[in-house]
């Protein structure tokens, strides 16, 4: 999609701006044209200049490796820990895959763990308050956090972990009497301007950037209001001249006023038998499209040329004759195809002319009686003459018959926000002209509505047909991978799967985790105390511990509760947490084993277990890593595939 900023044309995504923007911004460094579709994974790129994006994604992505091993080493002073959470990310075949390719989540996955140990190093200047570093770190987090979320919607996640932290310490020095409560006070102050102020800031210069940039009309148009699209050089609402008022005759497009709402639409096609009545399909297309032009009538007659001049006005009873076809906008008392509790609307009739159940009164929200319809301003509601329900559209998508498009229905609960359209295009030739670019929104009332329009795309994603999808249980357990290319044996085949190795050991060691906090909790309730110096070193471990548990919770346990469709790449932020913490672990293992055992036996196990370690990643990656830079041949079940004997579970597909 960065694509679209070196070409300036408007389009349409469920994500934050700043990560698509970063990749054509590097595009255009690096003589990148614009000109590429990138359709789909496997397409030849010809002559296509997209290293230098596809650099910038895998040196962003290749941060996490020391970014892991700095965060770790801040938070234990253990070489081994730091160094075993840098191990576990650079061979890990999930992490390898998911940064050598332009995508958004090696930039998004980058600014994560910058946050993370932004946040580590500040924590570490508890004793230094109001330093030049204390400061410095504490503004690296606040950025960090901002710019994930300017990537991503998840980057939310980041945003809550360093909240609680922050909240934590604040509730920490409230409790400390030595403190004046007006240098807590000054310590709240910090924390808002740099975690609060700062982030916000950033996000918001991210879409400034984004609508001066994207200052064309594009494939985006569609799902923004009539408004929102006035402002794009190229659409049709740009500097617009037609007219004001709707009159009888006029040939108009109606916009579902909801966010991402789309224009009301027909075609020729059929509902399918055992859908109701098998008339004509009405749909809600986000998309211009002649199919999306109506003429607006008296309830009684249709229009004739000497017809004097005759403007629509609130509470008027008409018809909508659909331009394409000459069948009229219609329900009946036969249920909705997918939302049974509401009508069915149908296209009926035969040049112009149906039957009583073509009849809609005009109501204007907020207008006075008889106030004419005006063309953008008005929000409208056609509620139905014989049955008293509303036109109505909303997200749901129709299956393969209806062209996916959205369904539109008569809804007896007239007060739905999703029953109010307005007139989009308004074309008579016998109404003077008006401008419309008063109607240009501010620049935070764009901000505002591409916010409403990405929640409702992204609440709203549904898998293709065909497409493997997952869902969250299946994640930390290595279940099922992501095909990115090949299919074939002729094929060079990428699979975005973890090396089993450390997945699994990272979930065991998360058991560990959980099952150390618990015996640790009984054993202070009971009173035991361990000897000072070990004390302190748990203390610490096991604080940093609980934290990255907490991160990868934070990251993971939402997707529970998302309605919409999910995939693997998602789990891999909380992967980064679940990492550190296995490291983590690791080195409180050691300070137990340091205390229990001889010196000579500690060293040892130090030595030659963290060895022993580090060659099973390797080896593991040595096993797995053509899932990353491409297998050939036969599938892992052919004997004579290189990938033989190591499909290890059967949902795998290698």
């Amino acid at each position: 999609m960065g694509s679209y900023y070196i070409n300036r044309t408007f389009f349409f995504d469920v994500h934050p701006p700043l990560g698509k923007m970063l990749i054509g911004l590097s595009g255009h460094l690096t003589g990148y044209d614009g000109t590429f579709p990138f359709e789909k994974p496997g397409d030849k790129y010809g002559e296509t200049k997209y290293i230098g994006m596809r650099t910038f994604c895998v040196s962003l992505g290749s941060t996490v490796v020391p970014l892991a091993f700095l965060t770790v080493w801040e938070l234990t002073w253990s070489l081994p820990a730091a160094s075993l959470a840098a191990a576990l990310l650079l061979f890990d075949t999930g992490c390898l895959t998911l940064s050598q390719y332009i995508l958004l989540d090696p930039i998004m996955l980058c600014f994560i763990m910058g946050a993370v140990f932004c946040q580590s190093k500040f924590d570490s200047l508890k004793n230094r308050p109001f330093s030049m570093w204390w400061w410095v770190w504490m503004c690296g987090a606040g950025c960090f956090i901002a710019l994930a979320f300017s990537v991503k919607f998840v980057g939310l996640f980041i945003i809550l972990w360093v909240g609680l932290k922050t909240v934590s310490d604040l509730w920490d020095l409230l409790g400390d009497l030595t403190l004046p409560l007006m240098v807590v006070f000054k310590h709240f102050l910090a924390r808002t301007m740099c975690l609060i102020v700062l982030p916000a800031a950033i996000y918001v210069t991210c879409f400034a950037v984004h609508f001066h940039t994207l200052y064309k009309s594009g494939s985006g148009d569609g799902f923004m209001s009539s408004a929102f699209q006035s402002t794009l050089e190229g659409n049709k609402l740009y500097q617009a001249i037609m007219p004001e008022d709707i009159a009888y005759g006029s040939t108009i497009t109606l916009k579902n006023y909801r966010p991402a709402g789309g224009l009301l639409h027909s075609h020729w096609h059929l509902y399918p038998e055992g859908l109701g009545a098998q008339q004509q399909q009405i749909t809600a297309y986000t998309h211009k499209d002649d199919n999306n032009y109506w003429i607006i009538k008296r309830y009684d007659r249709n229009p004739i040329p000497e017809d004097p001049i005759q403007f629509v006005k609130n509470g008027d009873l008409v018809r909508l004759e659909h331009v394409a076809t000459r069948r009229n906008l219609h329900t009946h008392q036969e249920p909705a195809p997918i939302t049974k509790r509401h009508f069915q609307v149908t296209g009926y009739g035969q040049n112009g002319t149906g039957d009583i159940n073509d009849i809609w009164k005009v109501e204007v929200v907020g207008g006075a009686e008889k106030s004419r319809i005006k063309t953008v301003r008005s929000k409208v509601r056609f509620i139905h003459y014989m049955t008293g329900c509303a036109l109505h559209s909303h997200s749901k998508t129709l299956p393969k018959w209806g062209w996916e498009q959205l369904e539109v229905t008569c809804n007896p609960f007239t007060r739905d926000k999703n029953n109010l359209w307005n007139v989009e295009d308004h074309i008579n030739n016998q109404l003077p002209n008006g401008t419309f670019a008063v109607y240009q929104p501010s620049f935070l009332g764009k901000l505002l509505e591409s916010h409403a329009v990405m929640v409702q795309g992204n609440s709203g994603l549904k898998a293709k047909e065909g497409e493997v999808t997952s869902q969250p249980w299946q994640w930390p357990l290595n279940y099922r991978g992501q095909r990115f290319s090949g299919v074939n044996a002729t094929d060079y085949k990428v699979y975005l799967l973890g090396n089993p190795v450390i997945w699994w050991g990272n979930l065991a060691l998360l058991a560990g985790a959980m099952l150390v906090f618990l015996v640790e909790a009984l054993r202070t309730q009971r009173g035991f105390v361990d000897p000072p110096q070990l004390s302190e070193k748990k203390s610490g471990t096991l604080s940093a511990a609980r934290w990255m548990a907490a991160g990868w919770a934070l990251h993971y346990l939402p997707f529970y509760f998302m309605g919409r469709v999910l995939y693997f790449h998602h789990y891999f932020p909380a992967m980064l947490f679940q990492s550190m913490l296995t490291a983590i672990m690791y080195d409180y293992f050691l300070q137990i084993v340091e205390h229990k055992a001889q010196p000579k036996v500690y060293r040892r196990i130090h030595q030659w277990g963290t060895a022993f370690i580090f060659i099973i990643l390797l080896y593991s990656f040595y096993l797995f890593y053509p899932m990353s830079y491409g297998m050939f041949g036969p599938l892992a079940d052919n004997e004579t595939s290189p990938m033989y004997g190591l499909k290890w579970m059967e949902s795998w597909e290698i």
